[in-house]
């Protein structure tokens, strides 16, 4: 069975670890090192998102297996990241994570994404799932899903 719900501060040290993980894994589409996001492996930045309601976790028969961090404006979405274990990668637990996100926040209008112009899986993956270019810059692809 599969999850997708809010995190607590306890489950901050293992979203942590999968969080480095996952970002590190980078390096085999075109990272220039092991490096993420800001925060990508800082507990104190996702004990601030779990205590803001901010951070989410994917369960997998009762195991933490990814996590999210979720920005709601009104009606607006910001994903600011999505990330699983690269122990399983290709499962479709990124799939099933997006379309979790689209369900839980059903009543936004406008769900927003970016990922880095290097990072060919994530833009492969996103398009998949019906995101639009929005704009870009010598650093990112921003994205953009109009919902209803």
């Amino acid at each position: 069975m599969m999850e997708l719900t809010k995190a607590g501060t306890s489950d901050v040290l293992v979203l942590n670890s999968i969080s480095k993980r996952a970002f590190h894994s980078d390096i085999v589409v075109g990272a220039s090192s092991k490096t993420g996001p800001p925060g990508y492996m800082s507990a104190s930045f996702h004990i601030k998102m779990a205590k803001t309601n901010n951070l989410y976790k994917l369960l997998v028969d009762g195991r933490i297996v990814g996590g999210a961090i979720l920005f709601v404006n009104g009606l607006q979405l910001n994903i600011g990241r999505i990330f699983v274990d690269p122990e399983y990668f290709r499962k479709g637990y990124g799939i099933f994570m997006m379309q979790e996100i689209e369900r839980i926040f059903s009543d936004v209008k406008q769900i927003f994404l970016d990922t880095l112009v290097w990072n060919v899986r994530t833009k492969a993956f996103y398009q998949k799932l019906g995101y639009i270019e929005n704009k870009k810059d010598e650093e990112f692809i921003y994205y953009i899903k109009k919902i209803n």
